[in-house]
């Protein structure tokens, strides 16, 4: 069994990691299906064939609640089954954060280029468009920050699924007499 980790998967805003393993994929999921069962009071989840997700139990649900995806891929020339993990809040919270970076950086662009034209033109029509794309910037690094802060928040439930992820690979292994 072999985990891989690098130190770009330390500093993304979702991390990821790669286990390789000798289970099939069939085996995997059915004893991550038990694993799950038996640690049901800790976590939470949904296993389909190919991606499973889990998230944390906890009692406050914070808007940077991390999820763990998990996606199996099989290793044709080796002929093992790789098990590729990523970190993230859920989709909805990553989609809302990309669109506010989107909105505040679209709207940057529009400012600033109303403020240059006008200072091209040497007209006085626009004086709010400097002002404004200071604002989108001042939105963009709230934005940034709030991620930072929801990450540092998350981090003790990143590290229980990541060790979920690990005992959950060793656990199927084991019960399958795989090394």
């Amino acid at each position: 069994m072999k985990i891989e980790q690098t130190v770009l998967d330390q500093i993304r805003s979702r991390p990821r990691f790669q286990i390789s393993t000798g289970l099939s994929r069939e085996e995997y999921i059915d004893g991550l299906r038990k694993f799950l069962a038996e640690h049901s009071h800790e976590f939470s989840g949904n296993i389909n064939s190919e991606v499973a997700i889990f998230t944390v139990k906890t009692a406050h649900n914070e808007y940077w609640k991390p999820n763990l995806a998990l996606r199996t891929e099989i290793d044709l020339l080796e002929g093992r089954t790789i098990v590729r993990g990523i970190f993230g809040p859920s989709s909805a919270v990553w989609t809302f954060f990309m669109f506010l970076y989107f909105v505040f950086g679209i709207l940057w662009m529009v400012f600033m280029t109303i403020w240059f034209v006008e200072k091209q033109i040497k007209s006085a029509d626009f004086p709010w468009a400097l002002s404004l794309s200071f604002l989108m910037l001042f939105g963009v690094l709230a934005t940034y920050l709030l991620s930072i802060m929801g990450q540092i928040k998350a981090r003790s439930e990143m590290e229980k699924l990541r060790e979920f992820a690990e005992q959950s690979i060793l656990s199927v292994a084991e019960t399958a007499g795989q090394p």
